[in-house]
């Protein structure tokens, strides 16, 4: 039996969207179809699978879902973000210039400036919640414009549809890392956006159990010429982070407004308290981009960043001193964390123009009660700047 997913809100989307029952024994949970070949009728005959580099039916299934969660035509998922991201860059030749955020995951400027830039693609900086610095960026060779939002770790908020308007303008896609919101928050391709990346890792799967990356778009000629790249190069996932990947979805909406939820609330206790300087949250009016953020996104998330007046001597002695949020990279698990990005996720920028105040903390704010997250974190602030 087919489902028609497309008429059915965010919620139902999850448990049901790209998920059919196994044709061959009804198991309602897609099989993990933990094989690497498949036998085929006839030389070069086969049922639509011939090796599980190039697909595996547990991947189709986490294909159609992100698929649908995404509001896309097409998916496809790789053994990480870095993956995803790396594949899309390779749509792009030498001499092409990538006008990126100058505020982005650590990992994806070291692709940018450390590997790629070494093949003769060009790369620029700007602040791509700045909508008339991106314009002013766009260079004659510009094939892509690339942005997170909201950014890591700053939180900066991008102008989806402005931005998807200057790259329609200047004959560049427009590429969204949608990991920080996840599609429960925002779904950029049906704002302009050409191609929807995200670590699967985070949000996505959601229990800090299973690393993945996904591409979502709408073009069927890039989609075509991404496929022919995902299994040219091989960095797919394997059947078994397919299926925890897609057990982590079906309970995404839910996660997610727990997320928000806390975050909300943190992000107020941190603003009240004496010791914090400044809070960077999208839920909080103070930040620049509040207004955006609540026209574009269907909550705050669950991230937030925040600098001490103590600097960054007191920003490492709370992130030693909580309990309940744990000193580790990574975000957008059940479970919350805490980390200093400078040192941390954001080393590779440390002497780029991207580079990260040493003082800043980035927190993931989980789903436990947040009364016990406050908690921790008064007690980790109080012992920090006593």
């Amino acid at each position: 039996m087919t489902h028609s997913t497309d008429s059915l809100r965010f919620e139902t989307k999850v448990i049901h969207a790209g998920i059919e029952p196994d044709a061959e024994t009804g198991a309602v949970m897609t099989p993990i179809y933990q094989t690497s070949t498949y036998a085929q009728q006839d030389v070069a005959v086969h049922r639509g699978y011939e090796y599980s580099r190039t697909d595996n039916p547990t991947r189709t299934a986490l294909h159609n879902s992100i698929a649908a969660l995404e509001e896309a035509n097409f998916a496809l998922a790789y053994a990480s973000g870095m993956a995803a991201i790396d594949n899309v860059l390779r749509l792009l030749a030498p001499g092409d210039h990538v006008l990126s955020g100058n505020d982005v995951y650590g990992g994806t400027f070291r692709l940018f400036d450390k590997i790629l830039s070494g093949y003769g693609i060009e790369f620029s900086y700007v602040d791509t919640s700045n909508s008339r610095a991106v314009a002013e960026g766009v260079q004659e060779n510009t094939r892509l414009i690339w942005l997170e939002t909201p950014t890591n770790p700053m939180l900066r908020i991008s102008d989806i549809a402005a931005i998807a308007g200057i790259a329609r303008d200047h004959g560049a896609w427009l590429g969204v890392d949608n990991t920080f919101a996840s599609p429960a928050l925002q779904r950029p391709l049906t704002l302009g956006a050409d191609i929807v990346v995200h670590s699967t890792t985070k949000y996505i799967g959601g229990h800090s159990d299973v690393v993945g990356g996904a591409i979502a778009l709408n073009d069927e000629e890039l989609y075509q010429r991404l496929k022919f790249l995902q299994n040219a190069i091989g960095a797919v996932p394997g059947p078994m982070d397919c299926f925890l990947t897609l057990r982590g979805i079906k309970t995404l909406a839910l996660r997610i407004a727990k997320h928000c939820q806390n975050a909300t609330r943190l992000a107020q206790f941190l603003a009240d308290h004496n010791a914090v300087a400044e809070v960077i949250f999208p839920g909080l009016e103070s930040h620049p981009q509040y207004e955006l953020a609540r026209r574009q996104m269907d909550g705050p998330g669950g991230m937030i960043s925040f600098i001490l007046h103590g600097g960054e001597e007191a920003a490492r002695a709370v992130a030693r001193h909580t309990r309940l949020f744990t000193l580790a990279e990574s975000l957008g698990g059940v479970e919350s964390l805490i980390e200093l990005p400078a040192p941390m996720t954001h080393a590779s920028v440390a002497d780029s123009p991207l580079a990260v105040d040493p003082g800043l903390i980035r927190i993931s704010v989980g789903i436990e009660h947040h009364q016990d997250l406050i908690d921790d974190l008064a007690r980790a602030l109080s012992k920090a700047t006593s």
